[in-house]
């Protein structure tokens, strides 16, 4: 960790008693200029705030994470002779690529 990452943790960092002093409207400014606050209670970290657009960031990073695992995982168990490519799919299934055009699908377990 380098200097100024420190510093720019030391700086996201505000005591839980600025909430009690009135400051939230303030804090919450805060968040939306500098993205991220921790904060402290009895010296130590309570909680961390993030903006609404962070937030939904890192869930989706979360979700694509989670959905290459699973590509991986069936990748790896998969069998390379049942394998068909996406071309022959369609000739099996009587479709032609312009077929998919604006269709929108969810692939489930």
């Amino acid at each position: 960790m380098n200097a100024a990452s420190v510093i720019d943790i030391m700086n996201s960092m505000i005591p839980i008693t600025r909430f009690n002093k009135g400051e939230a409207g303030k804090i919450f400014e805060e968040v939306e200029k500098s993205g991220t606050k921790i904060v402290i209670k009895n010296n130590r970290p309570a909680c961390i705030l993030i903006s609404p657009e962070k937030y939904t960031e890192l869930i989706e990073l979360v979700s694509d994470v989670l959905l290459l695992e699973e590509a991986e995982k069936r990748m790896s168990e998969s069998d390379p002779g049942e394998v068909i490519s996406h071309e022959e799919m369609l000739k099996e299934l009587g479709l032609e690529e312009s077929d998919l055009d604006g269709v929108d699908a969810d692939i489930e377990e």
